[in-house]
């Protein structure tokens, strides 16, 4: 965990274990054997609080535009790494999952989907992709599922006691401008902000859809983001319907409205791929896991939006810089500075030419 963490209702940073050293790790190794040994964490540790945050577009008053924050314990968050790490021994993630994974990051799955759309330009051929966009998918897994997940991952019984306790009786309050609410019981859904739960997604994503996954590209997911790609309309509406079922069946929801569908190289016009008979929107470019894919192949959106995003840090720091109390000698440290990597960007080695 980084310094500087907003802490649970206990008040105890991570900075603390830090600064105790090596004491710290014998209370700790105690207090984790111990848990171990009685499958059951301290009571204090189920209490949190939910900070909503605004999400900065549509209706303020509308609850669904915002996004829950949830504050922990930090020490239990040392705790579900410690069963994280124990987990990922035993379970096997296959390779569709680019999310919280070792050595696999968003840039491989937006590097996989871009090599794909920029294949398929250059055969003339067409290529249809769906993203899938699930609604509030820590909020909606049935705890039950969950279990289920974990057992049929090969998890120890031990362990899936053990996660199980960290969601018996949890109770969070809602913290806001105007004050606490009192305890509210947390009976559905992962905690949000737990150190545990992006594995527990990707495991319940992986359980969930071993019928329905195909090899990558063809097939991405980052946790709960999914890409289906198809070489033809009526083949990705197809694997569309197919992985709807795998989900909602299990508790889960697909998002008619955020669901959208991109064609690349479209031969016949106005092709449309259809949900339940509710027609998927359609579009020319999307936003995946940050980057933008463009259905023409051509990077001119992503790039300008990265020389935007340049241009707003640079003039933030200029009006930083033209504050008359920053010294003289802090404001060319800066220019020098930023100057000699814009230079090494531009221009690169061309001075040994």
């Amino acid at each position: 965990m980084k310094n500087g963490k907003a802490v649970g209702p206990d008040d105890i940073p991570v900075e603390v274990w830090r600064c105790l050293g090596e004491k710290a790790e014998d209370i700790l190794t105690k207090l984790f054997n111990k848990i171990l040994e009685s499958e059951r964490m301290p009571d204090e540790w189920r209490s949190s609080e939910l900070l909503p945050i605004f999400k900065n577009k549509g209706d303020v008053q509308s609850c669904s535009n915002y996004r829950g924050i949830k504050l922990m314990s930090h020490t239990m968050k040392v705790w579900e790494r410690v069963v994280e790490a124990r987990l990922r021994r035993e379970v096997q993630i296959s390779e569709q999952q680019f999310g919280f994974m070792p050595r696999t990051s968003t840039t491989d799955a937006i590097f996989a989907l871009r090599v794909l759309v920029e294949k398929h330009r250059e055969g003339q051929k067409e290529l249809h992709c769906v993203f899938v966009d699930l609604e509030k998918v820590y909020d909606r897994v049935p705890r039950e599922e969950l279990w289920y997940c974990m057992r049929k991952s090969g998890v120890a019984e031990k362990y899936v006691r053990m996660v199980q306790d960290m969601y018996e009786d949890s109770e969070t309050v809602v913290r806001c401008a105007v004050g606490v609410t009192n305890g509210i019981k947390v009976k559905v859904g992962l905690h949000q902000g737990s150190a545990l739960s992006p594995f527990l997604i990707a495991m319940v994503m992986e359980r969930l859809t071993d019928e329905v996954r195909q090899e990558a590209p063809w097939t991405m997911m980052f946790a709960d983001d999914i890409v289906i790609c198809g070489e033809s309309r009526e083949q990705v509406e197809e694997n569309l319907e197919r992985w709807r079922f795998a989900l909602e069946r299990r508790g889960m929801k697909v998002s008619r409205d955020k669901t959208e569908y991109m064609c690349v190289n479209e031969r016949e016009a106005g092709g449309k791929v259809k949900m339940q008979g509710v027609e998927v929107v359609k579009v020319d470019d999307f936003k995946y896991l940050g980057s933008t894919i463009q259905s023409n192949g051509q990077c001119r959106k992503e790039v300008k939006k990265r020389v935007q995003a340049g241009w707003s840090g640079w003039r933030q720091m200029s009006g930083l810089m033209c504050h008359r109390r920053i010294v003289a000698r802090v404001k060319g440290k800066v220019y020098k500075y930023s100057s000699a990597s814009c230079y090494d960007v531009w221009f690169g080695d061309c001075g040994s030419v």
